[in-house]
């Protein structure tokens, strides 16, 4: 969900999963029916698009969220905490985590939890996905009406038959109003590279906020309403770490 603020021609009455001339309400169904793919911009972003995937599974059905991760990843990354669910106003009991040992596992246990129905949404970090995969998810979630989120690295390119795909990176946060030196509210800039939903924003980049008063994104000022840049190529090695500010 994402609070209006002038911006009316985005939010629109949501419907349901129709084909190119469908239309949702902002962020585009995003943890709240059909496939989504959320794809760093760059190398060393997961963080920031797995944070933007929680501050959207608030606006998802009631019951429990499947995480599931490919092992390589959890060596690389991490694991997504307790504490880091709950920054997002989340429930961390509902959470159930599952460990695959490689991206066919973890696209097997992603497609058994949109089958079962039980599940309010599925969230799934994989090295990558091809297009039979990202179709046979499709096929699953259109069964039961549960919500995937694919969270992919930065080489994420080519064709999908994703409802849609986003590009996250990280964004300076809010100023906080009571310790100048502490983080402030996340933010993100997001490029929708793809959408079945809402074609006509496809290209788009918005800087986004989450308020955790509300639980939902909010535009912030100084909203990207245009064709995003194009993006750089990719260098053949790693940039060196730098500091902010």
């Amino acid at each position: 969900m994402i609070e209006p603020s002038g911006i009316d021609s985005l939010v629109q009455p949501a419907s349901g999963l129709r084909g190119e001339d469908a239309s949702a309400a902002f962020p585009f169904g995003l943890a709240v029916e059909g496939v989504h793919e959320i794809a760093e911009a760059r190398y060393g972003d997961a963080g920031a698009a797995a944070g933007f995937a929680l501050s959207a599974l608030a606006q998802s059905r009631p019951g429990v969220w499947l995480w599931v991760r490919e092992r390589t990843i959890t060596l690389d990354q991490g694991r997504i905490t307790g504490l880091g669910a709950a920054a997002f106003g989340l429930d961390p009991s509902r959470f159930l985590f599952v460990e695959a040992a490689s991206s066919l596992e973890a696209l097997l246990a992603t497609e058994e939890g949109l089958r079962s129905g039980a599940i309010a949404a599925v969230i799934t970090e994989v090295r990558d996905v091809d297009f039979t995969a990202s179709r046979r998810l499709i096929l699953a979630s259109e069964q039961t009406g549960t919500p995937s989120v694919l969270l992919l690295p930065h080489r994420r390119e080519g064709a999908t038959a994703a409802h849609a795909r986003w590009r996250i990176a990280p964004a300076p946060s809010a100023p906080n109003l009571f310790d100048r030196r502490a983080p402030g509210k996340p933010r993100w800039r997001a490029t929708l590279e793809r959408s079945r939903l809402a074609p006509g924003q496809a290209g788009r980049a918005f800087d986004l906020e989450f308020d955790d008063e509300t639980l939902c994104l909010r535009l912030v000022s100084g909203l990207a309403d245009r064709p995003a840049a194009p993006r750089p190529a990719r260098p053949g090695h790693i940039l060196p770490f730098r500091k902010a500010g």
